[in-house]
């Protein structure tokens, strides 16, 4: 695989998210179409996804960093080399709503992510009294935070599966690939290396 891989465009993907917001669950639904249960990120998860983009295969690496307040500073560490940011959203949790619309603000704000996509995902929509992607959409004021990037807002259930795939293809779609294949073949070496001379968690 490694020479295969090698050779295909590749993307670096931030998934990111309040604590409880259930990006760990997403991350393994797709990638193993299985509800895991799961404990709290301390630190962060990393994948590689394989999908098909413009007739090609691309390899997506999604770092699914924690997103408890200590580990929230770390999320800068992340942002270079990023291509798209997904930014997950319980929707059944109006109490936090405002939390996180200002941790998607903030990291919006930072250079290293200009003009990269976001896809917002809506989680939890099994859940009763979730508020519906429009009225996240609305409650983000997503056309005013998100004005010279493309964004989307897709509804969706870690737990039963429902609009995952879509939230995936939506990401694949909307990914800026690096120019040379190249560009970031030691990035996470780099990223690990990083965090762990600079972690405190």
């Amino acid at each position: 695989m490694g020479i295969r891989a090698s050779k295909q465009p590749k993307a670096q993907v931030l998934l990111l998210g309040l604590d409880n917001a259930g990006k760990s669950t997403l991350l393994y639904k797709l990638k193993h179409n299985a509800c895991v249960s799961t404990v709290p990120t301390i630190g962060f998860n990393v994948e590689m996804l394989e999908a098909r983009k413009n007739r090609k295969n691309v390899t997506l690496t999604v770092w699914d960093v924690g997103g408890q307040g200590k580990m929230r500073e770390h999320w800068k560490s992340f942002h270079p080399d990023t291509a798209a940011v997904v930014f997950v959203v319980d929707s059944s949790d109006g109490k936090r709503l405002d939390e996180a619309r200002r941790e998607l603000e903030n990291t919006l704000r930072s250079d290293q992510l200009w003009g990269r996509p976001l896809i917002l995902l809506a989680n939890k929509q099994d859940v009763n009294g979730a508020l519906t992607a429009t009225e996240i959409k609305d409650k983000f004021n997503l056309r005013k935070i998100c004005s010279g990037r493309d964004w989307f807002v897709q509804p969706c259930s870690a737990s039963t599966g429902f609009g995952v795939e879509e939230a995936f293809r939506r990401v694949v779609h909307m990914v800026k690939l690096p120019s040379e294949s190249g560009a970031m073949k030691d990035n996470i070496k780099e990223t690990v290396h990083y965090l762990r001379g600079n972690s405190r968690y």
